[in-house]
């Protein structure tokens, strides 16, 4: 748990210094394009749309930003048209890594992905091979120390609100739900003033492998490389990994 938590610690860290450089307003603007036109560009009845609409807001981006792109996506404006594909693969150690990209040209797409999991230590493989691993859930990461009620009322709080499980480790609480009821429960959440460091759709994984030392780094230097791909949006891996090397990559991020 700690590891996952971390590493998502990390993530919404690293998105803030990147939103700041523009970097997450060009994946943020693909992902509402495709939302708005897959689901229509009615955020209340859109539950994909509302969720990365609200992460944008979270990132500052210009209300007309993201307007131009829900009407890139419904068609009320031209736009390039992406296609969603989702890349399966093994890192170092035998970490399963699944990587959701958004591109307007699969070929090339295809072709970077496989050659950064080649140059990093890892490999490409079938559609199916470890995507059986994972699960989509919503996930809302709290820090401790920001939280003023107890756990039982914690607990209370967001089983109410539709959460599966809340689970606990020295510094955050984790709450796990469906994703179609992430923002009811991250409305709650700031109702009761309670503030959260990330809140996202994710796949989970149901088992992770544990890597140490210099695998360890570069498992994380894999998965930080697909991040940086301008056409990748989400990098998903079960890895575990101890808690001082996450501290070193924490301090650089």
């Amino acid at each position: 748990m700690s590891g996952h938590s971390k590493w998502a610690s990390i993530r919404h860290k690293k998105a803030v210094v990147d939103a700041k450089r523009g970097q997450m307003f060009t994946k943020l603007i693909k992902e509402i394009t495709v939302a708005a036109r897959e689901g229509g560009g009615n955020i209340e009845t859109n539950s994909r749309l509302r969720t990365v609409v609200n992460k944008a807001k979270e990132m500052n981006m210009p209300w007309e930003n993201i307007e131009r792109a829900i009407k890139r996506g419904t068609g009320e404006l031209p736009g390039v048209s992406y296609e969603t594909v989702i890349y399966e693969g093994y890192a170092e150690g035998g970490v399963a890594v699944m990587v959701e990209a958004l591109t307007d040209n699969k070929n090339r797409t295809t072709a970077e992905i496989r050659n950064i999991f080649s140059k990093k230590g890892g490999n490409l493989a079938g559609t199916g091979s470890v995507s059986w691993m994972f699960s989509k859930k919503g996930y809302i990461l709290l820090d401790r120390s920001a939280v003023k009620i107890n756990e039982d009322e914690l607990l209370s709080l967001v089983l109410d609100g539709g959460a599966e499980d809340l689970k606990q480790d020295d510094k955050n609480f984790e709450i796990i739900c469906q994703p179609q009821d992430l923002e009811n429960i991250k409305s709650i959440l700031q109702q009761k003033g309670i503030k959260f460091q990330s809140a996202e759709i994710t796949f989970l994984p149901s088992s992770v492998v544990r890597v140490t030392g210099d695998a360890a780094k570069r498992v994380l230097e894999l998965v930080e490389t697909l991040e940086e791909h301008e056409d990748v949006q989400n990098v998903y891996a079960n890895f575990d990994i101890p808690d001082e090397i996450m501290e070193q990559i924490s301090s650089t991020a």
